[in-house]
Formats: C-alpha cells, sequence, structure tokens
C-alpha cells in the first residue's frame, strides 16, 4: 500500500503528568504515515486525487494545540482517530516525541499503527 509521510512536524500543545510540564506548552513532534492509494494520482498529477500534506499538517496542529493529554499514547490515538475520520486514509501510524524530556536523551516517545476498524469507523 502507498504512503504519505510527514516528518517531525513541530507542534506545540500541553502533555505530561507532572506540573512542570502542565503549566505552559511545549514542543511535540509528530510523525505521520498514511496509508492510502496513491495511483489515481500518480496518473491525475492533480492534488485533489491526494492528501494534501499543508491541509493534514494543519489539522494536526490544530489538534495537539486544542487538547491536553497526560500520555502520549493518548495523544497518538486521538489523532489517529481524527486522521482516520476526517480524511480518506485506510490506515495510518503515528509517531509523538517529546524532546529533550528525559535526560541524555534527544527525544522520547510512542509509535503507534491503526486503521478504521480499530475505530469502528
Amino acid at each position: 500500500m502507498d504512503k504519505v509521510i510527514i516528518t517531525d512536524l513541530e507542534t506545540s500543545g500541553i502533555i505530561g503528568v507532572k506540573h512542570p510540564e502542565r503549566d505552559h506548552p511545549q514542543t511535540i513532534l509528530v510523525n505521520l504515515e498514511l496509508f492510502v492509494d496513491l495511483g489515481l494520482a500518480g496518473e491525475t498529477d492533480s492534488i485533489t486525487d491526494t492528501i494534501n500534506y499543508s491541509t493534514i499538517s494543519k489539522f494536526i496542529l490544530a489538534e495537539v494545540a486544542a487538547v491536553q493529554f497526560y500520555t502520549v499514547e493518548a495523544l497518538a490515538t486521538h489523532l489517529a482517530k481524527q486522521i482516520l475520520r476526517n480524511f480518506a486514509v485506510k490506515k495510518v501510524r503515528v509517531r509523538i516525541e517529546k524532546p529533550k524530556r528525559v535526560s541524555q536523551t534527544d527525544r522520547v516517545g510512542v509509535e503507534i499503527k491503526r486503521s478504521r476498524k480499530d475505530f469502528d469507523l
């Protein structure tokens, strides 16, 4: 299956368990793989026959800013569900990373893969 890829989308939101993390929005990196048939877009060369990177990116920026979660797992699940609900995507892989949150690491995070059947969509 084909996929559209968005890498290291820099978003800002409230996420974390402890108060220092919950007091102010922090940088959250979102990586997406959107599994979709790109055959028609490859033939027509039309943006209307594919997933628009800009539209998805703006959608993710707004979602992350609008919600608050304690865990990156919950944020990843929320984003996967919203993408599958709002866009013509068959499956999605979502990786959420928090930069510089654990000492001696560059990033920490989670990655999930979900399909429409996981959410009864």
